[in-house]
């Protein structure tokens, strides 16, 4: 049987690290307490004193662990003469008077945007700085963590403690009141955000998708000029808006061009269109960054009222600015099937194009490559050589769902 304590754990652990986070300015330190607020909720539930509201007495224990774990900290620098030089700078870093941490000492939500940018430490290495945010912001496990980045689990476990460390003994804070700061940091949290929204978009993961979009609004709301915040939310608003129709009752892929359109959230679809649109014309006069392209890709799909009616030239001609502007994997590979479904272009030329890309079948997107050069052959009439493609995307593919779709695919090129 779940406890209260366990369901704190699993749905609220992240606010509440943000909580204390955000209090002592110190990851590491937060971190420490809260796993150790957690032991003691166990403790007293099992002495019969369960806590009442579990996520605000674990926020309220961890605070005071952390601030009795500052206090020690001065006391020792006060008591060691070889410190004493040092200790004005330490408290200015470090500490904060008990009443101003405990003068709203209840769990109060969610702090987590503040602590993502907190972690996006210039110190730090930008994929560790998005890595440690996933990982102890938004509460991705780390193994999870490790797939996004494409890295051994081990690997990206020994980054996260080194980064702790590192943050952790600079002794910086970060506040939102310092706009210099929170403009080098946007980049890196919008990044987060929208890896955030990827992993549950991928794993078909409810909370985390919604958890990304909660996310994406609060950047939103303290950036609201920002172009390219205006996009991201968009961005997820418009790929929110299809989740219904992505999956089958059978848990399989369901295509775009295959997809009930009538099932799509109109809602969100009309919020997103209009924010991808103030986002493009927030950058006129300038080259519209990533996120405002994608989301203008996302619109034009979910403007069209079928898959024949999508205008693929406007969507290719977006894609050649994201090339531009990050010429990813991910962006070659759409811009080449956005030209294959143009009229002016078709599969024939779109495939000789991918062809003369071999660097994208070698890299990270190699199974993706391999799937779209598999659709290419299909699209062309070639159904000997597509059966053989998907085969081969079929022996580079991990994902459980997209193994089932290419091997229909497979099967149906076979005439089986």
């Amino acid at each position: 049987m779940t406890t209260a304590i366990e369901r704190a754990y699993r749905t609220e652990a992240p606010r509440i690290l943000g909580a204390v986070a955000r209090s002592v300015g110190d990851l590491q330190l937060a971190e420490d307490a809260v796993q150790e607020a957690f032991a003691r909720a166990v403790a007293e539930t099992a002495r019969g004193r369960a806590p009442a509201n579990p996520a605000a007495w674990i926020t309220t224990v961890a605070r005071r662990i952390a601030i009795d774990a500052l206090r020690r900290e001065a006391t020792a620098a006060r008591a060691l003469p070889a410190l004493a030089a040092d200790e004005a700078g330490r408290e200015a870093r470090n500490s904060v008077a008990e009443g101003d941490m405990l003068a709203n000492d209840v769990f109060t939500g969610d702090e987590r945007l503040e602590l993502i940018l907190l972690v996006c430490h210039p110190e730090v290495t930008e994929e560790t700085r998005v890595a440690l945010a996933l990982r102890f912001v938004c509460g991705v496990p780390t193994a999870q963590v490790a797939e996004v980045f494409l890295v051994p689990e081990a690997t990206m476990a020994a980054r996260l403690t080194r980064a702790k460390k590192r943050i952790h003994d600079s002794g910086l804070r970060f506040t939102m009141d310092d706009p210099e700061a929170l403009s080098d940091r946007l980049p890196d949290a919008l990044t987060t955000v929208y890896l955030l929204y990827t992993v549950g978009h991928a794993r078909t993961d409810d909370r985390l998708r919604a958890d990304a979009v909660e996310l994406a609004r609060d950047v939103r709301r303290i950036r609201p000029d920002d172009a390219e915040a205006t996009a991201l939310l968009a961005l997820l608003l418009l790929t929110e808006a299809r989740q219904a129709t992505r999956v089958s009752a059978q848990d399989d892929f369901v295509t775009l061009a295959d997809a009930d359109r009538t099932r799509w959230d109109r809602a969100l679809l009309a919020e997103g269109e209009r924010l991808a649109t103030a986002a493009l014309t927030t950058a006129a006069g300038e080259e519209p960054g990533r996120f405002a392209l994608q989301a203008a890709v996302a619109g034009l799909h979910g403007m069209a009222p079928t898959w024949e009616t999508t205008d693929w030239p406007a969507i290719a001609r977006l894609y050649d600015g994201l090339v531009r502007g990050w010429p990813s994997a991910t962006a070659r590979l759409g811009r080449i099937v956005a030209r294959a479904y143009s009229p002016d272009v078709g599969p024939e030329a779109a495939l000789a194009e991918l062809d003369a890309h071999p660097d994208l079948f070698d890299g990270v997107a190699a199974a993706q490559a391999l799937a779209v050069r598999a659709d290419l052959l299909r699209a062309s009439g070639e159904r000997r050589a597509a059966a053989d493609a998907y085969e081969r995307a079929l022996a580079a593919a991990d994902d459980a769902r997209v193994r089932r779709f290419l091997t229909r695919r497979r099967d149906e090129q076979r005439g089986a």
